[in-house]
């Protein structure tokens, strides 16, 4: 587990989550483990009540699920999951990105830019935990950008339980190389405002997401991913 983290007092149930939330996504909590409170309490050096709030926080959100007699979980999608979630996800987005391209300010364009330019340098670092979380805040960027907060809100619940997976479709340098072009495509649409190049442009890249996830769980290889990520 990892090194203990002291937290503040101020929201400690949403603190716990966040770091929570972030090892959910890079595996460092496996897809299917079970949340030990007692060791995730001491990893986070808090009391098991905020950190029963910050798990209801994740399950509210899709990242973990709470099983009759088993507790709280690490979601685990099979590939039937996958393939449903992603269909849809490549929907909202596209519609996302449609939106956003008509109705983006020049602010939130520049400040979408601005991250561009730093995940850039996450990606020549190979800082994968820094380039994802770019990576993040520029789709929800694009979301928000939309303004629809009906889309928005079920954007981010059904974007929640594939966020570990899309993680490591960045782990081949390949795809990664792919996955960088197709955000820079993204920028040029906005600056362009062709929405109905943006929403082409997110449905391939999803498309590309799941592939690459399909890939690795039928060749088996996810799995050592993550152990790898523990290791």
């Amino acid at each position: 587990m990892a090194d203990i983290i002291e937290l503040g007092p101020a929201g400690l149930h949403e603190q716990a989550a966040a770091r929570l939330r972030t090892w959910l996504v890079e595996g460092r909590i496996a897809p299917g483990a079970k949340l030990n409170e007692r060791e995730l309490a001491e990893a986070l050096h808090i009391s098991r009540t905020p950190l029963r709030e910050a798990i209801k926080m994740l399950a509210a959100e899709g990242l973990v699920d709470l099983l009759p007699n088993r507790g709280a979980v690490a979601v685990k999608l099979t590939e039937a999951d996958v393939v449903h979630s992603f269909e849809l996800l490549a929907e909202l987005e596209g519609l996302a990105g449609e939106l956003a391209a008509q109705r983006i300010t020049d602010a939130a364009r520049g400040e979408l830019r601005a991250k561009h330019y730093e995940m850039l340098a996450c990606h020549a670092r190979h800082d994968l935990s820094g380039y994802y979380r770019l990576n993040a805040l520029i789709h929800a960027g694009i979301a928000e950008a939309a303004a629809n907060p009906v889309l928005d809100s079920t954007l981010q619940k059904v974007n929640a339980r594939v966020q570990s997976l899309r993680f490591r479709t960045n782990q081949n340098e390949a795809k990664w190389q792919r996955a960088m072009q197709e955000h820079t495509q993204m920028l040029e649409a906005l600056d362009a405002r062709d929405g109905a190049a943006l929403r082409q442009i997110l449905k391939t890249h999803l498309a590309h997401k799941r592939d690459t996830v399909l890939e690795l769980m039928r060749a088996g290889t996810l799995a050592e991913r993550w152990q790898g990520q523990q290791a």
